[in-house]
């Protein structure tokens, strides 16, 4: 492989000294962020059915639950779930979208503090989330959670080359100019060159489980001016910006949005799921 395709960058590596206080400022904003961040296509969960065992009677752990948008589909599939967020904001709000949903208990608990039920489940999910758990912990505690051959899927997006391709390049000056850790003449990796292969590597470390199996989506997703806004407000690298920054950083993007994109971007992400079954 590469060095190109080795080293490009991720969304989802939080420098670890800011781990703790990024993953913080999700709660903040529950309600913006069940409203602005995308649902996951529904391939996704055919192949959670088909590579995790996640169907209907299963008992599901997920990690990191948000306000939902994976545990709805999962429990409207039939799956048993418990889902820990360390939110309470967030945990409240996946409670009322859960309300009706299938068999779900929501707790409020860091996963790393949250004591295991004797017994154990099909499958441990994390949808977006993973990254933001302590690494020196997550993995091995997926399986102290996991039967023998269950299954650890977890789910990573990524923010890749495509959709409206030049906006994504003039729109580095706006976070050069109000984000001083943005690295000069950035740009988006292609989807074909970004790497999965740490996550399988970090599995693999623990011994714990056998091979990680990989499937990878693509979708773009169009969005108003004001809706891409919301989006960005979503995101813990531009929450932790100080306000006036922040404040900068969105209005130079919104000028650029209307002025030459006319009033809409579209967006590429890929979403990658990465199964590992416990031995």
């Amino acid at each position: 492989m590469s060095d190109h395709i080795t080293h490009a960058r991720r969304d989802d590596r939080p420098e670890e000294s800011r781990r703790v206080h990024l993953r913080r400022t999700f709660d903040e904003e529950a309600e913006l962020y069940d409203r602005a961040r995308p649902a996951y296509p529904p391939e996704l969960y055919d192949d959670l059915a088909e590579l995790a065992g996640a169907g209907p009677g299963s008992r599901v752990l997920e990690v990191g639950c948000g306000t939902g948008q994976a545990t709805v589909p999962l429990a409207r599939r039939g799956c048993r779930v418990t889902a820990v967020e360390a939110g309470p904001s967030m945990a409240a709000l996946a409670r009322r979208n859960l309300a009706g949903a299938g068999t779900v208990q929501v707790v409020t608990a860091e996963f790393e503090n949250w004591p295991l039920p004797d017994e154990p489940f099909d499958a441990v999910v994390s949808a977006t989330a993973f990254h933001w758990i302590d690494p020196a912990v997550r993995v091995t505690k997926a399986a102290d959670a996991l039967r023998p051959g269950g299954a650890l899927a977890v789910v990573r997006t990524q923010h890749v080359r495509g959709g409206t391709e030049q906006f994504f390049v003039e729109v580095q000056r706006c976070y050069e100019r109000f984000d001083p850790a943005t690295p000069p003449g950035l740009r988006l990796p292609a989807a074909a060159d970004v790497d999965g292969s740490d996550h399988a590597q970090e599995v693999a470390r623990s011994g714990r489980f056998g091979p990680t199996a990989f499937r990878r989506y693509e979708q773009d997703l169009t969005y108003t001016t004001a809706e891409y806004l919301e989006l960005l407000r979503t995101y813990s690298g531009h929450r932790a910006l100080p306000p006036a920054a922040r404040t900068g950083l969105l209005e130079c993007i919104a000028a650029l949005v209307e002025q030459r994109y006319g009033g809409r971007v579209t967006k590429r992400q890929l979403i990658e799921l990465g199964v590992s079954r416990r031995r």
